[in-house]
């Protein structure tokens, strides 16, 4: 067991920076097959593809003929009590097999109990037994798979009374335990900081930042009492902050900016993401004063049939 959390420690640590990445959504299909944009990667839902064949299929081998590609998941349930569902992993399996992705994340979270998807990314109880289930069900879907996978903190609403561990150190615990490497959604943690009240720069400054391989960024609702991690609009500026110290802290790792609702033509996306190229240098870090707050309350979450498209529903 130590020599394979070794060997996907070493796999972690040999993975690339590919630079700047956006999500690949199926209203951009054309856009993408058509201009062929200066983008350096894209991340794909698994789920929008692991049981999709004709075009979306077709669309998804063709743009990784182009480009890097990541393959994010939604509905692993590394944090269940379930059994894991070997019927999902071999889909998994089968699409990265056939897309060749520079690596395959997901969260920490689980999403359901006695084979139902509840259709949300639910939050951990953060303490020893639960850390001890999760590195367990890690280990074994690594083996399965025979690569090392990427977790990302969730953003929360809640916390459990029972935990025990901060996400930081749970987050580091896993990755000791078990090779794998982590995603930082920067945006999870702004959301997470103001909803549970914690210092969200003390929290990226406590991560295993060797571990780290990829940044998410993304808008979120702010609802004046809470904030709600929609993708459904531009990165606020607290948020590009918070990047800005990851990014430093990190020594720059692959980024990519998440868009799931209202989402712009394909430009517009584009010009948000390179955004973080100002954030990067420190010019806007520097220059941007305190950011005007803006409340509404008309908002949901990212359920993950929020992020699963209408690709694998109709």
């Amino acid at each position: 067991m130590i020599e394979k959390k070794e060997k996907y420690s070493d796999l972690i640590n040999s993975l690339p920076n590919p630079g700047l990445g956006l999500g690949l959504r199926s209203k951009h299909f054309n856009y993408i097959l058509d201009h062929s944009p200066a983008v350096d990667w894209f991340e794909v839902i698994s789920e929008n593809f692991m049981d999709s064949g004709g075009r979306p299929r077709d669309v998804l081998k063709q743009i990784a003929a182009r480009y890097p590609v990541v393959m994010h998941g939604v509905s692993l349930s590394i944090g269940s009590t379930d059994p894991l569902n070997k019927e999902y992993l071999t889909k998994l399996k089968q699409l990265a097999a056939e897309v060749k992705p520079l690596w395959v994340s997901d969260h920490l979270c689980w999403t359901g109990i006695n084979s139902l998807n509840t259709h949300d990314l639910l939050p951990v109880v953060l303490n020893e037994e639960s850390l001890k289930n999760v590195c367990l069900r890690i280990n074994e879907v690594q083996d399965f798979l025979q690569r090392p996978l990427v977790f990302e903190n969730p953003s929360t609403y809640l916390t459990f009374k029972h935990s025990t561990i901060p996400e930081y150190d749970f987050l580091r615990y896993m990755a000791e335990e078990t090779g794998c490497g982590l995603l930082l959604d920067v945006n999870n943690v702004y959301v997470s900081a103001f909803n549970n009240d914690f210092d969200p720069v003390h929290y990226i400054h406590q991560l295993p930042h060797h571990r780290i391989v990829q940044m998410h960024i993304a808008g979120h609702q702010h609802c004046g009492t809470h904030i709600i991690d929609t993708h459904d609009r531009q990165v606020v500026q607290d948020v590009w902050r918070l990047f800005a110290l990851a990014w430093r802290l990190t020594g720059g790792v692959a980024t990519l900016l998440e868009w799931d609702s209202n989402i712009p033509d394909f430009e517009a996306y584009h010009t948000e993401l390179l955004k973080a190229k100002q954030h990067m240098s420190g010019i806007l870090n520097q220059e941007s004063g305190p950011e005007k707050l803006e409340y509404n309350n008309d908002a949901i979450s990212n359920p993950v049939n929020f992020l699963v498209n209408d690709i694998v529903v109709n």
